[in-house]
């Protein structure tokens, strides 16, 4: 069976595409930031994942005011680059993983949980960064991709509540496919930040840290907070870290904190980073589900 082997957080700071685009990594304000991710590729590359869920956000790329899904999931072949106003990014397409998706899809939907799915998508640097920052600059990215974007641009957004719970009907999706598959779920986005308006350049350091915490320790707690504390403590768009939720929604309960890496500022955003590994557990077993209407939620015929 397909299972979960780990989560990774991290922000998706245009910035710091812009940076790896231009040749400025190297630069010494840029140098703190991409330092830190250096052992989170030592981690991927040991890891080697056969499939990434990337949960995160589209910033008016492939959606706009006329269509705003809550949950999105990718489940097309392929997700090229989106152009965000300056052209596409120079990163690979992204391959997704059609199958896994439409079951993902199939499980997750009949839990009663209403996803929009996509059979076309493209997908902007709020998924690309942070496979740049966990995979490099690869010809092609190493492993398939399935986006999962999340509205948290135009209120209302869903409650981290229900994203965690998300997180845990995607677990339950992955662990009743039949394919030997090890799979890392990205959240992404955050941390505090306001890019607008009086307190433009927020940055709450505390929150934070304590979010962070609470990520690996309690984040149940993590889910019981408000949108509106997340506006007063973390800035207008520190509600992103409501899909570091889905990631951890679909781990353990416990799980072992391998690596974080917290700097300020990178633009005027706080960059946070966290790699969790689900425990060891040897001959978990779980229950097989029915087939997935493959064909149908892919737009072919049933």
């Amino acid at each position: 069976m397909a299972r979960v082997i780990a989560g990774v957080s991290s922000s998706h700071v245009p910035a710091i595409g812009a940076a790896i685009d231009n040749n400025r990594t190297e630069e010494p304000y840029w140098k703190r930031v991409f330092s830190g991710f250096e052992k989170s590729k030592e981690w991927m590359a040991k890891a080697k994942p056969d499939v990434v869920v990337g949960v995160y956000n589209d910033h008016a790329s492939s959606f706009s005011v006329e269509i705003i899904p809550t949950f999105a999931l990718g489940c097309a072949a392929e997700f090229p680059p989106a152009d965000e106003g300056w052209g596409p990014r120079p990163v690979p397409v992204v391959k997704g993983h059609p199958d896994l998706a439409s079951h993902i899809a199939q499980s997750v939907i009949l839990d009663e949980f209403d996803l929009t799915i996509c059979n076309k998508m493209e997908v902007d640097h709020g998924l690309t960064v942070p496979l740049n920052l966990l995979f490099g600059s690869p010809e092609e990215w190493p492993c398939p991709v399935i986006p999962l974007a999340v509205n948290v641009v135009q209120y209302p957004p869903p409650t981290g509540h229900r994203c965690y719970m998300l997180g845990r009907a995607i677990r339950k999706a992955i662990e009743t496919y039949p394919e030997d598959l090890k799979v890392v779920v990205f959240g992404t986005g955050g941390m505090s930040h306001q890019i607008s308006g009086p307190r433009a350049g927020l940055i709450n350091s505390k929150f934070d840290k304590a979010f962070l915490d609470n990520l690996t320790k309690n984040p149940k707690k993590l889910a019981r907070i408000p949108h509106i504390e997340y506006m007063r403590e973390a800035g207008a768009e520190g509600i992103e870290m409501v899909m570091w939720l889905i990631m951890r929604g679909a781990l353990d309960d416990k799980v072992d904190e391998v690596y974080r890496f917290y700097t300020v500022p990178a633009s005027n955003t706080a960059v946070g980073h966290i790699i969790l590994e689900n425990k060891k557990a040897a001959g978990r077993k779980t229950k097989r589900a029915a087939a997935p209407f493959k064909s149908a939620l892919r737009g072919g015929r049933p």
